[in-house]
């Protein structure tokens, strides 16, 4: 068996251990691997194939959960006796002339590209979700403040079906809390909605479809481009640097393209944490003004600034009603919850609320009711601030541990705010390798190339901290930074034979 042949894709949303389990599945199947034939030592494939060995041992897991290969300990793995055969020929015909042939489902569906499978290793510290802490949760106050609303006397119609606009009360006071802030123009609107996401997939609904070009940033959050690749829509990546996107890409992109859309995210952007600077935001601004461009605006995270000087939104900066501007509670209260909303024109809310009536008919009014109790009563208000506490020890535990862990040559974010910051690996490392071996010692992260519809940033990886614990997080980095350390020892002791040869 020539395993050196065996081909590998490195762009693929398909992880490399899979691949390979998928490639060994098929020898198997066609006889090139015979029953109770011995696989090669997970090192030794390891080196013939060109993979870390963490990432064999995934593979070898895997079959061996499926059946296909059996382990013993002292003397290796083995394809199992009990291989499972393929459908008879009798069998085949039989369907093929309409028996009760099952549909074939994942022949008919589209190929998903979400994140990756859950991990084959029990995880006991994840970086890879951007949530809030659920030991922060004030769930007492949120029990008595539930209580309270399922005890008023508006319950009744909050149980009804409502607008699709969202829970009336709610709305007037997320307007009122905008006008005061600057946000809302005169001729603005806004539509509750089911989180964020909801948010952009109504927009990708209305503002484009098969053809339209939309300039997002890169590295970007996995769920917004899959939104909007989804809609037909071409994507144009701009580059995302440690201090925001970069305005001249943005404006040379914009030149090129003559996109419908542009999607930022200018406070504590997701993945790395970048904020833009005042001057930045202004030159977006005068951007989307002078090309006529609607200029999609997340401001999830803006809330969650921990240490300098609040930035105004674009929305604020903007006079000419270009900008749409999308909020949610989901990272400073209860994310469970699913609220979130879009601020914008009265002619755009109308029309999303049109497609969102097609969706789910209306959101969730006891969540909306509730949430805006927690928000009159003050409570949030007291959440937030402990909040920005608590994200300031986290964010200073994930700082100091990349600088004290990580090997050198590594860069990351420093933001000073948000959930997430952004880590590039020194050259030698993959993201993806990184993440097998971590995972084995109960780290769970997501590597850089989630976060690129160009299936970019090999070399890089996202830590959101905003779940984690300041000693979980530290821990978990260690554990990051030890495996990157030995990854790169065992690098150079191969090269090192290699180069003696020379």
């Amino acid at each position: 068996m020539d395993w050196q042949t065996i081909p590998f894709d490195p762009a693929s949303q398909l992880p490399l251990y899979r691949q390979l389990s998928q490639h060994i599945t098929g020898f198997i199947g066609r006889g090139e691997i015979a029953v109770g034939d011995r696989l090669p030592p997970t090192r030794e494939l390891a080196g013939l194939i060109g993979l870390n060995r963490a990432t064999v041992s995934a593979a070898y897991s895997l079959l061996e959960q499926q059946g296909l290969i059996q382990g013993h300990v002292g003397r290796g793995s083995f394809v199992a006796s009990q291989f499972p055969a393929p459908a008879s020929g009798t069998e085949a015909e039989g369907n093929e002339a309409g028996g009760d042939k099952p549909l074939d489902w994942e022949g008919m569906l589209p190929r998903s590209e979400m994140k990756p499978s859950s991990p084959l290793f029990p995880i006991e510290i994840s970086f890879a979700s951007s949530r809030p802490s659920r030991a922060a949760f004030p769930l007492a106050t949120f029990r008595r403040l539930a209580r309270e609303v399922i005890d008023g006397p508006q319950a009744a119609d909050i149980l009804q079906l409502g607008s699709p606009h969202g829970y009336g009360p709610l709305r007037r006071y997320l307007l009122e809390e905008a006008r005061r802030a600057g946000l809302a123009q005169p001729g603005d609107d806004l539509l509750v909605t089911n989180g964020c996401q909801q948010a952009l997939d109504l927009l990708a609904r209305v503002l484009t479809g098969p053809g339209a070009t939309v300039v997002v940033e890169d590295p970007i959050y996995h769920g917004l481009w899959q939104v909007f690749a989804s809609a037909g829509a071409e994507l144009a990546p701009v580059m995302v640097s440690p201090e925001g996107i970069d305005t001249d890409a943005l404006a040379l992109a914009v030149e090129r393209h003559r996109p419908r859309v542009v999607v930022l995210t200018p406070s504590f952007q997701n993945p790395t944490g970048a904020t833009l600077s005042l001057a930045g935001r202004q030159d977006v601004v005068r951007i989307a003004r002078q090309h006529q461009i609607v200029l999609l605006e997340i401001d999830i995270y803006s809330d969650l600034r921990y240490f300098g000087t609040p930035l105004p939104r674009l929305k604020e900066l903007d006079q000419s009603g270009n900008v749409v501007l999308l909020g949610s509670y989901s990272k400073v209260s209860f994310p469970g919850l699913r609220v979130g909303w879009v601020l914008g024109p009265r002619p755009l809310i109308a029309r999303l609320a049109e497609y969102k009536q097609m969706c789910d008919l209306h959101s969730d009014q006891l969540s909306q009711a509730v949430l805006l109790r927690f928000a009159e009563s003050g409570e949030l208000a007291k959440h937030v601030s402990r909040t920005r506490a608590e994200g300031a020890r986290r964010l200073e535990a994930a700082l100091e541990a990349c600088r004290e862990y990580m090997p050198e040559g590594t860069r990351f974010t420093r933001p000073e705010g948000g959930m997430s910051l952004w880590v590039e690996l020194p050259a030698t490392l993959r993201a993806q390798d990184l993440l097998n071996q971590s995972q084995e010692h109960g780290v769970d992260f997501l590597p850089g190339k989630y976060f690129s519809p160009r299936q970019g940033h090999a070399h890089a990886l996202r830590l959101s901290f905003g779940g984690l614990s300041p000693e979980q997080i530290q821990r978990g980095i260690h554990v990051i930074g030890r495996v990157a350390r030995q990854q790169i020892l065992e690098e150079i002791q191969t090269s090192e034979p290699l180069a003696a040869l020379v």
